[in-house]
């Protein structure tokens, strides 16, 4: 859910930092709660980077971590699977914190700054594209078409869209990737290869999108070093745009990648941006989930709560640090 630029620009002011430092000192802490934070990619700001796919700078992944652990404790996946195996409660203030997609720019900047803190982090991992170069996400590769384009217009779910300056090529990147969301993920990947053919010239090669996956050696020594690496389907299709029976081979197989090529068996899992539904729910207890996260936003009771769809909040660069501060608190 993207956050209005007005309650950005309140949330970025000092009287608003002031007054989160005071709900943070005020606010009771409430027992067995646990909010969890999404991350995507942790880099440095640019054009090739798709719009809302970019938590932080790594300066600023860094500054947030600091802030965090201030008020908050940090806790690892395995926790959390303790408390739903009817453990413990977890301490008050418990924080989770996820990356999803497993770009590599988490090896290169997160994970140090993780690591240099000693702080737990679970990583999910779409095992249909490590050490796979001719694959990309299809929001990467429509990205990369629209951002290299020559023409000045392209053809929209509602008509033309014109595509000659930065701010034009990013509104219809928007438009484009809402509309194809809705289609059945099959169509919707028919789609993306007309739409990035028709933006290229003609026998040039397609455009190179700049998200890359992490390799199966990376994703290795990370899992040695302290990752947490769980499964986040193999192709990251919406599950609720699937059939039952494509959502059973996501899921299961994406578990067994993960086992054979790295010795991790959590079962634990990130629905592929959030999607849901009795099939996509029913898939993951198949397979074997226990702890399974959505994207609905809010700070889980644990008291109360379904294991398969536990709540977390998406990061932002473009989300000020303090209105992160105030929505883990719950």
């Amino acid at each position: 859910m993207a956050v209005p630029g007005v309650i950005r620009r309140v949330a970025g002011s000092p009287p608003f930092e002031r007054f989160v430092d005071v709900l943070e000192r005020l606010v009771p802490a409430r027992p067995d709660s646990l909010a969890v934070l999404t991350f995507h990619r942790v880099t440095a700001d640019g054009p090739g980077v798709v719009p809302g796919l970019l938590s932080a700078t790594p300066a600023g992944f860094a500054a947030l971590l600091d802030r965090l652990t201030k008020r908050h404790t940090i806790v690892g996946v395995d926790d959390v699977l303790q408390r739903a195996r009817g453990g413990a409660p977890l301490p008050r203030r418990a924080l989770l914190l996820t990356v999803d997609d497993a770009y590599t720019d988490f090896a290169e900047h997160a994970w140090p700054a993780l690591r240099e803190r000693g702080l737990p982090v679970v990583l999910f991992v779409p095992t249909g594209y490590p050490d796979a170069p001719e694959l990309a996400f299809w929001w990467e590769r429509l990205h990369a078409a629209i951002a290299s384009t020559d023409r000045a217009a392209m053809d929209g779910p509602d008509g033309p869209m014109p595509v000659a300056t930065l701010p034009e090529r990013q509104a219809a990147y928007r438009r484009l990737r809402a509309s194809l969301k809705a289609m059945p993920h099959d169509d919707m990947l028919g789609r993306v290869d007309d739409l990035v053919a028709a933006l290229g010239a003609a026998g040039e090669a397609e455009a190179k999108p700049d998200g890359r996956v992490l390799g199966w050696d990376e994703l290795r020594r990370l899992r040695a070093e302290g990752v947490s690496l769980a499964p986040h389907t193999r192709t990251h299709p919406l599950l609720s745009r699937v059939s039952r029976e494509a959502g059973d081979a996501e899921i299961t197989g994406s578990r067994e990648d993960l086992a054979r090529l790295t010795d991790s068996e959590l079962p634990v899992f990130a629905y592929p941006s959030g999607a849901t539904s009795p099939d996509a729910v029913g898939a993951a207890r198949q397979a074997g989930i226990e702890v399974a996260f959505t994207t609905e936003r809010g700070v889980n009771d644990l008291r109360a709560i379904d294991w398969l769809a536990l709540r977390r909040i998406n990061v932002s660069a473009r989300t000020p640090t303090a209105l992160v501060r105030a929505q883990v608190l719950r």
